[in-house]
């Protein structure tokens, strides 16, 4: 059918009579596209396979042992170290991936290590190539996320001297600070083709070196200004003006990781309270996972369970 130029602009003038006449009704009918949604839900708690390891040489459990656990204690999701897998064939990974499925359980996160703070390009690239496999791990497993880190200078070998000295440590010397988060910046720059593809958030932590504080996270996050490149919030791994900073990082967190440390930490105890948190994250209306990294000195059987019930209630999972 076709329409006259004249009966065209009648009808345009019309409309645009009608929404001066109710302009409520119109915007009315916008906003959903425009305004950010509400969490109608209380976030998923997860727990990390770390919680469980912890690097100690008596609980180094595989993941599939972290992963029945889990589901036995009740969590509704797992997140993955690294460092812990035995295996990286794909054969492992699609049996992990199964044993979430069977257990109920979303694999939630991917715990991997990287460092960028580094004046020797060839050390940079090395970083760059095993950042880029773990996307691609990550994705064989179906996890969205992926917790990555700037490094630190490395001029404290030690990381219990580092831990002592709360993670602050001499840059390299004829180096400046804007070098290294250039180094850093450039790096994860080279990551983010293949996380797209692979539709895997990169989540910078909190996590000592140029990264220590929010302010490092957001300046790379800023930087790069990709919605492949978000955070993950450690609630740990501030060691001052700790809620000032959850503030500042909570807009960028695409994970959150909540440190507990029953029976005393074991580089040091944080006092965190998760009511004070879990407030903070839903005014923020932070609607992701938050995964639990128990990093204390009781066992894991009764720290872990203890934990989770803390967490829940903080979160309003239970009353």
């Amino acid at each position: 059918m076709q329409v006259s130029r004249r009966h065209f602009f009648t009808a345009a003038a019309s409309t645009v009579a009608t929404a001066a006449a109710f302009p409520q009704q119109f915007v009315t009918a916008q906003e959903p596209a425009q305004r950010p949604a509400q969490r109608t839900r209380p976030p998923r708690i997860g727990v990390s396979t770390y919680s469980y390891w912890r690097f100690r040489p008596d609980t180094k459990l595989t993941i599939e042992e972290c992963v029945n656990l889990a589901a036995e204690t009740g969590f509704d999701a797992i997140e993955v170290l690294h460092i812990q897998m035995e295996d990286e064939s794909n054969a492992t990974l699609q049996r992990i991936k199964q044993a979430a499925f069977r257990s109920g359980l979303d694999l939630c996160g991917f715990s991997t290590h990287q460092g960028f703070v580094s004046p020797d390009p060839d050390v940079r690239q090395r970083n760059v190539e095993h950042t880029i496999r773990c996307i691609e791990l990550a994705y064989a497993m179906g996890i969205p996320t992926m917790r990555v880190n700037t490094g630190r200078w490395g001029t404290i070998k030690s990381f219990d001297e580092l831990m002592a000295q709360k993670g602050i440590e001499p840059k390299l010397e004829g180096v400046s600070e804007d070098e290294g988060f250039q180094w850093v910046i450039d790096s994860f720059e080279k990551c983010l083709k293949t996380a797209e593809k692979c539709g895997v958030v990169l989540g910078l932590e909190n996590h000592w070196g140029l990264g220590r504080t929010a302010d490092g996270v957001i300046r790379v996050i800023d930087a790069i200004d990709s919605p492949w490149l978000r955070a993950t919030l450690d609630t740990g791994n501030f060691l001052e003006r700790q809620y000032e900073q959850y503030e500042q990082l909570a807009p960028y967190a695409v994970f959150v990781q909540a440190k507990t440390y029953m029976g005393g930490g074991t580089w040091y105890t944080l006092e965190i309270d998760y009511d004070r948190v879990a407030k903070l994250l839903a005014d923020r209306n932070y609607q992701g996972y938050v995964s639990l990294e128990f990093e204390g000195q009781a066992p894991h059987e009764q720290a872990i369970p203890e934990s989770l019930t803390l967490l829940r209630r903080a979160f309003g999972t239970i009353s």
